[in-house]
């Protein structure tokens, strides 16, 4: 039995994390199916995606951590997507459909490229997200390649900062300050991106809403 303190102390993580690389590196391909589902499965009960890109970086590293969490939330995510435009339609007409009324006309004139900004900008808890585009009713092609294409940038950033943190776990035999943990460029690199990607998403969005 371990106590609470024993649990949460870094040397518990970092023992058992060393175990845990072990058991992945044996067994990489059952590993890799098993969290593959249990993402899509995680995007189909409305789950939302930090804590996927976090895991995925974690477990497999930023590279295949990026290729599994990208295939397998966008395959979630058009699940989702098939199940919502058949028994959620009406409801998310009912919702939303006012609001993002102004939106209409760009998606019929251009709807990929509309619905890669849409992806790429964000901003909408990512359930929803997966849901909103029943009223734009976006073509299922379209929607699986535009969710491949205009998520991976703030996927690739989620990840890596998941590897990094495992990466920090592996070097550091004591536990890092917050203040070390902020300035390893594992993790102070991610950080630095995502706020330029919000700000390139701010900027997007606005000309995307108004123009």
């Amino acid at each position: 039995n371990f106590s609470l303190s024993e649990i949460s102390s870094y040397e518990f993580i970092k023992n058992n994390n060393e175990l845990f690389n072990q058991l992945k590196n044996k067994n990489f391909f059952l590993i890799s199916l098993a969290f593959f589902i249990f993402t899509i499965i995680w995007v189909l009960l409305l789950g939302f995606g930090s804590p996927i890109l976090l895991l995925s970086g974690f477990i497999f590293g930023k590279w295949f951590g990026s290729i599994y969490a990208v295939l397998s939330l966008s395959i979630g995510a058009t699940l989702l997507y098939i199940f919502a435009n058949y028994f959620l339609k009406d409801l998310v007409e009912e919702k939303f459909s006012k609001r993002f009324s102004n939106l209409n006309e760009k998606f019929k004139k251009n709807e990929f490229m509309f619905f890669l900004i849409y992806r790429f900008v964000g901003g909408i808890p990512f359930s929803i997200a997966n849901i909103l585009p029943t009223i734009f009713n976006v073509k299922l092609k379209n929607f699986f390649f535009g969710s491949i294409i205009g998520m991976s940038p703030q996927i690739l950033i989620g990840v890596s900062l998941g590897a990094g943190l495992n990466e920090i776990i592996q070097k550091n035999i004591e536990a890092p300050s917050l203040i070390e943990l902020l300035l390893s460029p594992e993790i102070y690199i991610p950080i630095v991106a995502f706020v330029i990607l919000l700000i390139v998403g701010i900027i997007i969005k606005n000309i995307f809403y108004t123009n």
